[in-house]
C-alpha cells in the first residue's frame, strides 16, 4: 500500500517543498493549512504527520492535546522556526501525550534532513496499531511457555572505531499461532503480573545463548549476547546461579553474556537486586545500565551497581543534533568513560548521528542505520554480507 503523510503548516512554501520530497520519494502528500482540514485528513491510512508548531487560531500544542486525546499511533514530525529549547520542549510535551514522536525539524530545514523521516517504513506505526487491536488471555501466556512460542530476533552492535560487529542485542518476540508476531509491550508487564517473568527470562536466556553460540561458530567469530533483564527477575537470588548453568549447558563464556537492566527498575528493592547482581558479576556476566538518563537517582545507581556498560536511551540519539540533547550524550559518554565503563548508544539511524557519537569517543552503536533486529536465519545471512566499511 503507498504511504502517504500529511503535512500541516500554513506557510505554503514549506508544504509544497515537502509535498515535492514526498511525491520524489513516491509518497502521497496531503497538505492541510488550518486544524479543522487537517482533522478531516486525519485517518489510519496516514504513516507519518508532520506538524508546524506555530499556527493561526489552533497552534500546534493544541492540536498535539487532541492528537493525545484520540490516542493517535501515527509518527509525528514537529517543525517550527522558534527557538530549539521551545521546539525540544514541545517533542517532551507531545511524548507526555503519549505520542509517537518520530523527530522534529526546526525552520529552516535541509531537504536531506527532511527526506530522513518521509523515507522511513511506517512498520513502528502499524506494530502499535495493530498490538492494540490484539485480545490476549492469561492462560495463553502459560501456554505460550510451554509451547516454546517466544523467539529472539538479533540486532547487531557495532564497534564505532573499527565498524566490526561485535555482539547482538537478543530481543524477545511472541510467535502467536493466529495473531503472528507480537512484541514485548504487550505480554512482559502481563507476564510479571501472573509472576511468569523468571520463566520468559530462563527461556529467552537459553534460546539466546544457544542460538549466539551457534552463529559464532558457524561465522567463526565471537559474539556477545546482550538480554534484558525484568526488574522482579532481580528479586530471585538462585538468578545468578540459574544463569551459570544456562551458559556452562550452551558452551557460552559468561563473560560474552550482558544482562540489561533499567535504572527505573532498580528503585525499589535495591538491596536485593545489588545482592544478584554482584554475583552475577563475580561469575562473569557483564552488566549494562539500559536506557540511562531516563530513570530515577541514576547517579547514585551508577556509583552503586556493578555495571560494565551503560547504555544511552534512544530518545537521546535520535535528537543528538539538538544542543540539550546532545550535551546529555556527550556527558554521559564522559561520565561512562571516568567509570571505566562501555558505552552503547541504541537508535542510531542516520550517518550523521553515528558520526557525533564516534567524534565524542562513543564505544558502540546500535540501530537501523545497520540492521533491524532480525530473526536468527535472516541475522546470519546479514552478518556473512556486512563490512566494516558500511559503518564508516
Amino acid at each position: 500500500m503507498t504511504q502517504k503523510i500529511l503535512i500541516i503548516d500554513d506557510d505554503p512554501d514549506v508544504a509544497a517543498l515537502v509535498a515535492s520530497a514526498a511525491h520524489e520519494k513516491g509518497i502521497d502528500c496531503i497538505v492541510a493549512a488550518d486544524a479543522e482540514t487537517f482533522l478531516a485528513q486525519l485517518s489510519p491510512e496516514i504513516s507519518l504527520i508532520l506538524l508546524d508548531l506555530v499556527m493561526p487560531n489552533v497552534d500546534g500544542v493544541e492540536l498535539l492535546r487532541m492528537l493525545g486525546q484520540q490516542t493517535c499511533t501515527t509518527p509525528i514530525v514537529l517543525m517550527s522556526g522558534v527557538g530549539a529549547r521551545v521546539l525540544e520542549t514541545a517533542v517532551a510535551l507531545a511524548k507526555s501525550l503519549g505520542l509517537n514522536v518520530a523527530g522534529h525539524l526546526r525552520k529552516p530545514f535541509r531537504i536531506a534532513e527532511l527526506e530522513a523521516f518521509i523515507q522511513r517504513p511506517a512498520e513502528q506505526k502499524k506494530t502499535v496499531r495493530e498490538s492494540r487491536k490484539v485480545v490476549l488471555h492469561d492462560d495463553e501466556l502459560t501456554r505460550a511457555l510451554l509451547r516454546g512460542e517466544f523467539v529472539l530476533h538479533y540486532q547487531p552492535q557495532i564497534e564505532i572505531a573499527t565498524g566490526e560487529v561485535i555482539g547482538v542485542e537478543g530481543l524477545v518476540r511472541w510467535d502467536h499461532p493466529v495473531h503472528g508476531l507480537i512484541y514485548p509491550d504487550s505480554f512482559i508487564t502481563r507476564c510479571e503480573g501472573l509472576d511468569l517473568i523468571g520463566k520468559l527470562g530462563t527461556l529467552v536466556a537459553a534460546r539466546g545463548m544457544s542460538e549466539i553460540a551457534g552463529l559464532s561458530a558457524s561465522h567463526n567469530r565471537p559474539l556477545i549476547l546482550s538480554i534484558n533483564v525484568s526488574a522482579f527477575t532481580l528479586r530471585d537470588l538462585s538468578l545468578p546461579d540459574t544463569m551459570f548453568t544456562l551458559a556452562r549447558k550452551h558452551n557460552k563464556n559468561p563473560a560474552e553474556v550482558v544482562l540489561e537492566i533499567t535504572e527505573t527498575g532498580l528503585v525499589n528493592d535495591l538491596s536485593q537486586a545489588l545482592d544478584v547482581l554482584t554475583r552475577l558479576r563475580m561469575k562473569g556476566f557483564q552488566i549494562s545500565i539500559d536506557d540511562f538518563g531516563t530513570g530515577y537517582a541514576m547517579m547514585q545507581q551508577l556509583r552503586d551497581i556493578p555495571a560494565t556498560e551503560i547504555k544511552i536511551d534512544r530518545s537521546f540519539v535520535m535528537n543528538i543534533e539538538n544542543q540539550s540533547d546532545r550535551v546529555m550524550v556527550l556527558k554521559t559518554i564522559e561520565i561512562g568513560h571516568e567509570l571505566g565503563l562501555k558505552v552503547i548508544a541504541e537508535g542510531v539511524e542516520t550517518s550523521a548521528q553515528l558520526d557525533i557519537l564516534r567524534t565524542h569517543g562513543c564505544d558502540i552503536a546500535q540501530g537501523y542505520l545497520f540492521s533491524k533486529p532480525l530473526p536468527p536465519k535472516d541475522f546470519s545471512a546479514w552478518l556473512a554480507k556486512y563490512s566494516p566499511l558500511q559503518a564508516s
